[in-house]
């Protein structure tokens, strides 16, 4: 069987995009069209079940609906920039701290710097890429910090003409900064190779 990306090394070019990102991203990353997006909403807490956090259960779902809406639109790439719609999940200067493969990143330029080589290498390059949300969980565990671990696949077109997917699990720690919320922490894992789409 052809490599789907034979200048990216496949599968390979999910852990690359990973080590890069040091990210969830996707996920940093994708296609130069997303042309859906299927989610699934978080329920409200039971509103009978005590909350550690304080946060009454309507200013979590207020906060749950933020962190969902902050995703989406970073990863709907029918706009133009996708790097920079990437990038502005994350504070506009200091650290971010990013794991993946094994390493740890602290600098936001490193971060930067992986989302837009993977970009130019891979992303720019699918076609008809789809970023589909799986299993999403939303912790909020103050009035200004909250926790997304979430899994995703990008089924799309490689250029070798292959139907293929690439995904993958984050977790991303959210922080509200003078009012704005922001990733200030977060890992990926990329996914189990996946059999190329019939």
């Amino acid at each position: 069987m052809t490599e789907p990306y034979p200048s990216f090394g496949g599968s390979r070019a999910v852990r690359g995009w990973m080590d890069a990102r040091r990210w969830l991203a996707c996920v940093t990353v994708i296609g130069a069209a997303i042309l859906g997006c299927t989610t699934e909403t978080p329920g409200p807490p039971a509103p009978d079940v005590p909350n550690p956090s304080g946060v009454s259960a309507e200013a979590r779902r207020a906060i749950a609906d933020t962190v969902t809406r902050l995703i989406e639109e970073a990863y709907d790439f029918t706009g133009p920039d996708p790097v920079g719609r990437i990038m502005g999940l994350y504070p506009d200067s200091g650290g971010v701290i990013s794991a993946s493969s094994g390493r740890v990143s602290a600098s936001r330029d490193t971060l930067q710097g992986g989302i837009a080589s993977f970009w130019e290498a891979m992303g720019r390059n699918m076609r008809e890429p789809k970023w589909v949300w799986g299993d999403r969980h939303i912790e909020v565990l103050s009035p200004t910090a909250a926790v997304l671990t979430a899994t995703y696949t990008i089924p799309h077109i490689a250029p070798s003409g292959e139907a293929h997917v690439v995904g993958g699990a984050w977790t991303a720690v959210f922080q509200k900064r003078s009012g704005v919320w922001r990733i200030i922490q977060e890992h990926l894992s990329a996914g189990p190779p996946m059999p190329p789409m019939e």
